[in-house]
């Protein structure tokens, strides 16, 4: 579904990506871990075109969508949850859900849509008419994903859902995650959480300083021993 081809990238002179290529498949969830500052994010933002990379090509669905605009990108099923959340903190959680369904082929489906995300987020069906800057910061993130969800994508990308949650809440948010691929959507999820992530991903790659050094399935990888060093003080 989506294939990454030596793509190099960064930001005005700076480079953060060197020549990176993976690939995800179909139904696939597929984790990209490493330290803060590695290139997680900006791997992220290449993809969705809010930067463009300097060198190599990204397809999706064997369309090459290097140089689109992110606006089109969306159009094409690729949606990214941000990291912090970036909702509408003064718009109603209902509010929040109806901006994401603005893309064209959503807007027709928005009260289906609208109707199962309430049945993966029941809470958010509880507090529609809260304002989102009133929901406690588990219930933010699951408005995020929620909003990402609202523009029927075929490819979920999340940056650090797990940030700045406690540890039940970041269980229920991978269960969550679970439950979506189920729905045929295929993700890609970016986090420091090495070993909740890479329990969740079906494969991983281990980005270092812009580099991938380490790919391989979630259980190969958590019985890697330089990830047990590196990554799980292990």
């Amino acid at each position: 579904m989506l294939r990454i081809e030596k793509v190099t990238a960064g930001y005005r002179k700076i480079t953060i990506l060197k020549s990176v290529s993976a690939e995800l498949q179909d139904q696939e969830i597929v984790a990209i871990v490493g330290s803060n500052g590695a290139g997680k994010s900006t791997l992220l933002r290449s993809i969705s075109g809010f930067i463009r990379p300097f060198s190599g090509q990204i397809y999706f669905q064997e369309e090459d969508i290097s140089q689109l605009p992110s606006h089109a990108i969306v159009e094409k099923g690729i949606v990214q949850v941000p990291e912090a959340r970036q909702l509408f903190s003064q718009l109603t959680v209902l509010g929040n859900l109806e901006l994401g369904s603005f893309p064209r082929k959503a807007r027709g489906k928005k009260k289906e849509t609208l109707n199962q995300v309430y049945q993966i987020f029941p809470r958010l069906g509880e507090r529609k008419d809260q304002p989102a800057g009133s929901l406690s910061g588990g219930e933010q993130q699951m408005l995020a994903i929620a909003r990402a969800l609202m523009s029927n994508p075929r490819l979920l990308m999340l940056d650090e859902p797990s940030l700045g949650l406690a540890p039940l809440l970041v269980e229920h948010i991978f269960d969550t995650v679970r439950g979506i691929r189920r729905t045929g959507v295929s993700i890609l999820i970016v986090e420091q959480n090495i070993f909740e992530s890479l329990q969740l991903s079906d494969r991983a790659y281990v980005l270092e300083n812009g580099e991938i050094v380490l790919q391989g399935t979630g259980e190969e990888l958590l019985k890697n021993e330089s990830v047990k060093s590196a990554y799980l003080g292990i």
